[in-house]
């Protein structure tokens, strides 16, 4: 398989269909009123089923496309400019959803929940991080413990997104006594209604659209059903599908930091000192253009993950390298865009102060770019 970056006709029609969608769905102002308001985009769920847009990576036997992940990153680059809240919930849906169960999950499970994924009308939330177990995942220690007819499931778990508004969380457990670090784990799909579990929404500083909660398990009680993938391999089955997820928030910020640099950009050309526009100063111009670079260098990584995930090649280290090059990315544009806009930017209903403010979380969820590093210099043979 060679490097092609052409757009053919059809993944033209992709991107047309993002376009539709948002202006549609989540126009910029309704994007503005569900970061103020904190409500999360469930609701469009069914609408980007309808549209086709989360059938993409899913097998044609299970209702899906049947694409590979060069179109999925084409989308998801297009979602996170036009709207990063829309391409946010399209990731936790075919990261932690969709690839999840094509991965690992059973015949069964694939054929019960893949076409409801698919029509928009499944959400999993993946309840992984716990108190003392965040970028050292395998140190978790919510128990499950075999009872008659099912588990028995005990633990904490924090910052979990979506837990509340999910069909069922996807529990990461350890389910072997005495097992330790990586063994011993197992994977489990949990409906959140379950008798036992209890949540508190957390605060936070960003990402509003996306609601955050701690979640107590005290003797949750679940079927044999329960379990996806095989007994204590747990860790191994979340390990296989984290290029997925690495691979989509890559190219999703990249995505806002485009749309970033564009508000930067028309500020620059409209706000006007010293009896020009302020893109005319070379300090602004020059800062334009390294915010661009590095927008194009993000791209490229996420381009070039995407054919190595569409190839099938083994991919850790570019997808490490891409979450952190399009995260830093992100982080580096929107902070020189808040200093472009300076306090046209500080105002609340600025959309760079959201771009700012959401983009602090990404260096560091879903694996941190230290973490990131580490996976890069062990590949390197270090």
């Amino acid at each position: 398989m060679s490097f092609d970056f052409s757009i053919g006709d059809e993944q033209r029609g992709f991107l047309d269909t993002v376009d539709r969608f948002m202006a549609r769905h989540l126009p910029p102002e309704e994007i503005r009123r569900r970061d103020r308001e904190h409500v999360p985009p469930y609701d469009i769920l069914p609408a980007m089923g309808d549209a086709g847009l989360l059938s993409l990576p899913i097998p044609v036997e299970h209702g899906g496309l049947g694409r590979d992940w060069r179109d999925v990153a084409l989308v998801q680059l297009r979602l996170g400019e036009r709207g990063y809240m829309a391409a946010s919930i399209f990731n936790r849906v075919i990261g932690f959803g969709a690839m999840s169960l094509l991965t690992y999950g059973s015949a069964a499970r694939k054929a019960e929940l893949l076409p409801r994924l698919v029509a928009g009308r499944l959400l999993i939330a993946l309840a992984l991080t716990e108190p003392e177990a965040g970028s050292d995942a395998a140190a978790l220690r919510t128990r499950a413990e075999r009872v008659s007819g099912g588990w028995r499931i005990v633990g904490r778990k924090v910052w979990i997104s979506d837990a509340a508004g999910a069909d069922y969380l996807l529990v990461a457990a350890r389910s072997q006594p005495g097992s330790t670090g990586a063994e011993g784990i197992s994977m489990f799909l949990v409906p959140p209604r379950t008798p036992g579990i209890a949540m508190t929404q957390l605060p936070k500083v960003g990402n509003n659209a996306m609601p955050s909660w701690d979640i107590g398990f005290d003797d949750v009680m679940v079927g044999e059903d329960a379990l996806v993938g095989e007994e204590g391999r747990g860790f191994r089955h979340l390990m296989s599908t984290l290029h997925y997820s690495r691979a989509s928030m890559a190219a999703t910020v990249t995505g806002c930091a485009q749309a970033a640099l564009a508000a930067a950009l028309a500020h620059a050309k409209e706000r006007r000192q010293f009896g020009r526009p302020i893109g005319a100063f070379q300090a602004i111009r020059h800062r334009l253009a390294d915010m661009q670079m590095r927008v194009d260098q993000a791209r490229l990584t996420v381009l070039h993950l995407a054919w190595a995930i569409a190839a099938g090649a083994d991919c850790r280290r570019e997808a490490a390298q891409a979450k952190i090059v399009a995260t830093e990315c992100l982080q580096y544009v929107t902070d020189h865009g808040m200093q472009i806009l300076a306090s046209a930017g500080y105002s609340a209903d600025s959309d760079m102060q959201r771009y700012w403010r959401d983009a602090r979380l990404y260096s560091f969820g879903e694996g941190s770019n230290e973490i990131q590093r580490d996976i890069v210099a062990r590949e390197l043979g270090l």
